[in-house]
């Protein structure tokens, strides 16, 4: 059986989204998330969940946390792209980026936590991305509101990198429900909303 490992990128955006978010208790987070560990990528599966669970207390603060770690995931990761490659795909049709761009998000799903995977599909102005194995999302108890706010940032955020704004809601959620956690992200409502805005 595969050991379930996480990448470098995940501690490095909690670390700066909590520092952000909530700086008053960096301190404390920084009990897992050292500084050392974060410089030299040894911030195994086991602190990280540790982090996890303990901002899942922090009441709405989680929401905004994980948000935001999602979106820094997002930037960090189509940043350190190839200049050549960011070019060729930004300068792709609507609907090819944003199967590209839904590539780019499914590899920070894998590099988050090994055994998870994603999958894309694009259909009539609409971005299914589905998350197996969520990290965020794999909890003893069945929850009452979505904890994959992390992917739903990761989706929206690399889209609009590419161009390519959108307007994200999670559908399913694995602590909710049981199975994968699936994030729609509707692009012609979020051009619609655009459009609007311009018109007035």
């Amino acid at each position: 059986m595969t050991e379930a490992r996480v990448g470098r990128l995940l501690p490095a955006c909690l670390h700066q989204a909590i520092l952000d978010v909530l700086p008053q208790r960096i301190d404390y987070y920084e009990e897992w998330l050292r500084p050392d560990g974060l410089r030299d990528g040894t911030i195994g599966l086991a602190p990280v969940t540790a982090v996890v669970g303990f901002l899942r207390t922090e009441g709405e603060a989680y929401g905004r946390v994980m948000s935001r770690a999602g979106a820094l995931a997002a930037d960090w990761t189509v940043d350190s792209m190839p200049a050549f490659r960011s070019r060729v795909t930004k300068a792709l049709p609507r609907w090819l980026r944003a199967r590209a761009a839904g590539r780019v998000a499914s590899h920070i799903v894998q590099d988050v936590l090994t055994t998870s995977a994603a999958s894309v599909r694009v259909r009539r102005g609409q971005v299914r991305f589905d998350v197996k194995d969520s990290l965020f999302c794999a909890v003893r108890e069945r929850q009452a509101l979505p904890l994959c706010a992390f992917y739903s940032a990761v989706a929206a955020q690399t889209l609009s990198r590419f161009g390519l704004r959108s307007r994200a809601r999670i559908d399913q959620c694995r602590a909710v429900t049981g199975g994968s956690c699936v994030i729609l992200l509707d692009l012609s409502a979020a051009s619609t909303a655009v459009d609007s805005a311009k018109a007035a």
